[in-house]
């Protein structure tokens, strides 16, 4: 969960099991890349425990509050399909999450850093303002802020000029 912190965004990438522990530190990228063969589970559950390491304001942000106290009091695991349709993960892909993670973050790398930065920074920011008109000013007043930041900077130059 401390990786909202990077300046970049941060993107996993799951296959095979991916429980307990496993799990939270996936729940904190940014982006989740997942093969087909991944199984995932809130596994805390089978030894009397509640997640920890974040999980909590992940699952908050990523599922719906019934899924998130089902899977965390169950314990079942999921495949990567469900956990699609669950908001665990991004997307799934065939072959190798690693490969795939690996493109998107070379794709991002492609780009500006100074956009992908601000982009985390204001998406983050959108999510956690809760609701309302005063929420909805700040968040126009990021864009600006951010945009102006970007405008006319050497990393936004060399991406128009690509």
């Amino acid at each position: 969960y401390l990786w909202r912190g990077v300046p970049c965004p941060v993107v996993a990438a799951v296959h095979g099991a991916c429980f307990g522990g496993g799990l939270q530190i996936a729940l904190g990228a940014d982006v989740r890349v997942a093969a087909e063969d991944a199984k995932l589970s809130v596994m805390e559950a089978k030894w009397g425990l509640v997640p920890d390491m974040g999980a909590t304001a992940a699952l908050r942000e990523l599922t719906r509050r019934d899924v998130a106290l089902e899977l965390t009091t169950s314990g079942r695991v999921v495949g990567a399909r469900e956990a699609l349709e669950l908001g665990l993960v991004t997307r799934v892909v065939e072959g190798s999450a690693f490969d795939a993670a690996l493109e998107f973050a070379r794709r991002v790398a492609k780009g500006s850093p100074d956009a992908a930065a601000a982009a985390k920074q204001l998406w983050h920011a959108a999510y956690d303002a809760g609701g309302g008109e005063p929420a909805e000013r700040e968040l126009l007043r990021l864009e600006t802020v951010l945009q102006e930041r970007l405008l006319g900077g050497w990393n936004q130059v060399a991406c128009s000029m690509r």
